[in-house]
């Protein structure tokens, strides 16, 4: 696995939480419905007033077919952003834990390598930990 490949599994998870908050927006959008009152009469003798409801959507056929366009390709965008993020969880899962332990900390919170090493604790240096990580790294 890449450094670039895990430091987009970053951008894909945030991505993801975008696009699922777009993915919302529209859907609202599609279902505002707008309701008034308008009045009329019979058409027939005896013309008494009458009120009606009516109710619908504020939008075309064509933004509706728009939106549904529109919330296609962000479906996609998140697919790709899944399957990204689900690539990078299966290979964390097949790596020793320590090393889990170490990209987690270095690439996905930001740490410096001295915090890395504090987190890992049992007399792990700065330079240990950065050593261990490019060395597995390079084998990768």
């Amino acid at each position: 696995m890449e450094k670039k490949v895990l430091e987009q599994y970053i951008d894909a998870c945030e991505l993801i939480k975008e696009t699922e908050k777009d993915i919302r927006r529209l859907k609202k959008k599609r279902q505002t419905i707008v309701q008034t009152n308008v009045s009329g009469s019979n058409p027939d003798f005896p013309y008494n007033p009458q009120h009606f409801k009516i109710a619908g959507t504020a939008f075309t056929y064509e933004e509706d077919s728009r939106l549904r366009h529109e919330e296609k390709i962000l479906e996609e965008r998140k697919e790709n952003a899944q399957r990204l993020k689900t690539e990078v969880e299966q290979w964390m899962n097949h790596i020793p834990q320590r090393m889990q332990r170490i990209i987690k900390y270095r690439v996905f919170e930001g740490l410096s390598w001295s915090q890395v090493a504090a987190k890992l604790g049992r007399k792990a240096t700065a330079d240990s930990v950065r050593m261990e990580y490019l060395r597995f790294m390079e084998a990768a």
